[in-house]
């Protein structure tokens, strides 16, 4: 069994001064597949100390310099992609195809897209023809604590380190203790790249420990969290007390409208997209609203498309997918399933249990509900699980009711072949983001939801200004 209980601290790999040893769990078999250690406030203050004391030198290091260390690590990344996929697989169970793609791959995908951003960022711009001697400044926030998920953890660790890098912050990682075995390998490729010590840190905890130390510490500067809603608000009012900046990426319902005259692949699509990662994603279109006159046709495709999504093990190649993250998140889902019957929702797929052939790990069945109403639990909760809630609409306005008619505001999916329908789609949906027939949003476009969705965005120029302050400075000399 793989034994990883050091921390990442000042440029080295140290012990824990107030560690708990913490088995992580290979959700294909439930069987314990490393051990790593939860830190104390002892950790926690340790590499905040170090993230405060690098951040002079860092903050002034020139930007090029900045993203040129980026580009060192994409570099040693991209040689050691094989290594990321097989860590995130054995630790959440995304499956080693997919995972050696989709989820290893992101962040390259994402380096990439800060590289450029920051090559073409205005750091020092004027303020306008009207006040010559002015100027707008972009600096570092500060000492950044960043507390990222399991579903995605090197999309969202590379969102988060990456932008904070160029941006010039030093900062304390603290992965998932879920899925720990990818962001310490990512620390790994961050000391070769030779940052300097102190830049990054990386302690393991849980929310209740390391996290709500971080997020209450007073040399901490900004809290950037992906995770659930219940999680960001506690976080929220937790920072309030230190005034600190607050970014939170956070969970979604979001609804895939299907018109009459969507494409004929638009319903395997959406039904595919949803079950992919397990349903483990927060933008998953996992309301699929359809309008009346297609209804009963797209119900019988999509129980069809459900119904061939295979199911099995993470180390195995293929197109399937894999467990669900853990025990907790698996009963969470069956609850829910069971609710949805409770409620009286039609169920067309799947089902509660596990699938045929699997008596142990963390599977569930892809799961299709019809006839859901957009008061039954399965449409108001996000499941995070591969579970998809049909419901019919009579007009355009109505779907667009029924999208908004949600705490969350993360994604929202539309398929027509009306232009005009399409705009008035994307400006009349209440979410930080909308992709229309399939098509996915370009490099470096913000992600972020409103609502109970979040308030931060990330990637591109979006996720650098995530992480500077703003000066405005008058009476710039004209020389300069």
């Amino acid at each position: 069994m793989i034994e990883k209980k050091q921390f990442y601290i000042g440029g080295q790999w140290t012990d824990a001064k107030a560690g708990t040893d913490h088995n992580v769990i290979n959700p294909s078999n439930e069987e314990p597949c490393a051990t790593i250690s939860l830190g104390g406030q002892a950790d926690t203050d340790a590499a905040v100390a170090a993230a405060k004391d690098a951040f002079k030198g860092w903050m002034n290091t020139p930007v090029e310099e900045r993203i040129a260390a980026v580009e060192r690590l994409r570099e040693i990344y991209a040689k050691r992609t094989e290594d990321m996929g097989q860590a995130i697989s054995l630790e959440m169970g995304a499956p080693i195809d997919m995972s050696n793609t989709s989820q290893a791959g992101a962040a390259l995908w994402h380096m990439d897209g800060f590289i450029k951003a920051a090559r073409e960022f205005d750091w020092i711009k004027p303020l306008g023809d009207h006040a010559p001697n002015d100027r707008i400044v972009h600096e570092p926030i500060g000492v950044v604590a960043m507390i990222t998920p399991w579903n995605w953890p090197l999309n969202q660790i590379s969102l988060k380190v990456a932008a904070g890098l160029i941006s010039g912050c030093t900062m304390v990682l603290k992965p998932s203790e879920e899925s720990p075995l990818s962001a310490m390998l990512f620390a790994e490729m961050v000391d070769e790249a030779g940052i300097p010590a102190g830049v990054f840190n990386l302690v393991n905890g849980d929310g209740a420990g390391v996290g709500s130390q971080l997020t209450a510490h007073p040399d901490v500067d900004m809290v950037s969290f992906t995770g659930s809603s219940r999680a960001g608000k506690l976080i929220s009012k937790s920072a309030a007390d230190t005034l600190k900046r607050v970014s939170l990426e956070l969970g979604g319902k979001g609804a895939n409208l299907v018109f009459a005259d969507a494409d004929e692949k638009a319903v395997k699509r959406g039904v595919l997209h949803c079950m992919n990662n397990s349903g483990q994603s927060c933008n998953a279109p996992t309301r699929m609203l359809v309008e009346r006159e297609i209804y009963d046709q797209t119900v019988e495709v999509a129980a069809e498309i459900a119904t061939s999504v295979e199911v099995g093990p993470a180390d195995q190649s293929g197109r399937h997918i894999g467990p669900v993250v853990n025990e907790v998140q698996f009963n969470k889902i069956q609850d829910l399933i069971q609710q949805g019957i409770d409620e009286g929702a039609r169920l067309v797929a799947g089902g509660t249990g596990r699938p045929d052939g699997l008596n142990r790990g963390f599977f569930v069945k892809p799961t299709v509900f019809a006839d859901v109403t957009n008061d039954m639990t399965i449409a108001r909760e996000e499941v995070f699980g591969p579970v998809l809630a049909i419901m019919a609409f009579d007009s355009e306005e109505d779907a667009y009711e029924i999208a908004n008619d949600t705490p969350y505001g993360l994604t929202n999916y539309v398929q027509t072949q009306d232009p005009e329908r399409l705009k008035r789609a994307a400006l009349s949906l209440r979410s930080g983001m909308v992709e229309m027939n399939g098509k996915g949003r370009g490099q470096g476009a913000p992600f972020g939801g409103m609502k109970q969705s979040g308030n931060g965005r990330e990637g591109g120029k979006w996720g650098l200004e995530d992480f500077l302050e703003v000066k405005a400075v008058s009476g710039w000399p004209e020389s300069a």
